[in-house]
């Protein structure tokens, strides 16, 4: 029963997702927002709502391990899971930007969250406020940059939205408000009596089979367009996704409730995060330069094997 809930959870997220971006594209164009804002605002906050949500319920239901096991565990999955197997299939470009921005960005958050958790074991409103904050300053920032430079593309963004009347962005934002929330209160009660069941910590749970779960639908989307030799995903978008689980998932969980570090395990994973963050920079440099190849990818995808090997250890 417990695995039927994690899968319809999983289900109920996609599905909620996908309702939500749409909806909430829809009425920015309702707003005359430009595509800039909405695809490096708008549309990168509801992509993150699945997590959000999780995270949020299983806080609040005395869960806090799986919270941050789940952002901890996808922002591992995101760069050795996903990039990993799409530079398997397709190599990847990396422009100067990663290392100019992005991957000083990722840096800055992954250390500062690990900072303040080591600290007290604690998540406050107030570290999450400032987590939040921080994220709101560096979108700014990435806005700021993106209006200088006219050629920027602005991706996920579906011109024909623009056209959705109100009627439909309403139904649509129902449906998906009501298939994130469902979809998150079975999933969290799903992998909490799995955990229960197997003597398994919630913090190994959360990092990995529902951190994997919420990681499948991208990485579904990005090995498709590889296969087709289309543009797959872009380094850019996945560390972008590690900044947001950061800054808009822990940060507005701990704002409405304080994550407490309850399993000594969940450090374990983050020292992982943080490792597999680091080793992009140099792995960049390796020949072939600024990119991802396979070879580069299947070390990527290695370290993810040995990762959940451990994890469950």
């Amino acid at each position: 029963m417990s695995i039927a809930l994690i899968i319809i959870g999983f289900v109920l997220l996609v599905i909620g997702g996908e309702f939500l971006v749409r909806s909430s594209v829809g009425l920015s164009f309702k707003l005359n927002l430009s595509k800039l804002i909405i695809g490096m605002t708008v549309v990168s906050f509801a992509t993150s709502a699945p997590e959000l949500l999780v995270s949020l319920k299983a806080a609040l239901q005395g869960s806090p391990d799986l919270a941050l096991g789940n952002v901890i565990g996808s922002n591992i999955a995101n760069i050795a899971l996903v990039l990993g197997i799409t530079a398997l299939i397709a190599p990847l470009a990396v422009d100067k930007d990663f290392y100019k921005m992005n991957w000083p960005a990722m840096m800055f958050f992954s250390v500062l969250f690990y900072g303040m958790l080591l600290n007290d074991h604690l998540i406050s409103r107030l570290e999450g406020g400032i987590l939040f904050l921080l994220l709101v300053v560096f979108i700014y920032f990435m806005i700021a940059k993106a209006k200088r430079n006219k050629k920027v593309e602005v991706e996920d963004v579906d011109d024909a939205l623009q056209d959705v009347g109100y009627p439909k962005i309403f139904l649509w934002l129902v449906i998906g408000a009501a298939a994130l929330y469902f979809g998150s209160e079975w999933l969290v009660a799903g992998a909490k009596d799995i955990a229960q069941q197997i003597g398994i910590s919630e913090a190994v749970i959360g990092a990995t089979v529902i951190a994997i779960g919420t990681s499948v639908p991208e990485l579904a989307a990005s090995v498709i367009a590889a296969l087709k030799g289309e543009k797959a995903i872009s380094l850019g978008n996945l560390i972008g996704s590690n900044i947001f689980n950061i800054g808009s998932v822990i940060g507005l969980t701990a704002m409405i409730t304080p994550i407490h570090v309850i399993d000594i395990k969940v450090f374990d994973n983050m020292y992982w995060m943080l490792a597999i963050a680091a080793v992009l920079l140099p792995l960049i440099f390796i020949p072939k330069k600024f990119e991802i190849g396979r070879v580069k990818g299947a070390l990527l995808l290695a370290a993810y094997i040995v990762f959940i090997f451990l994890a469950f250890q």
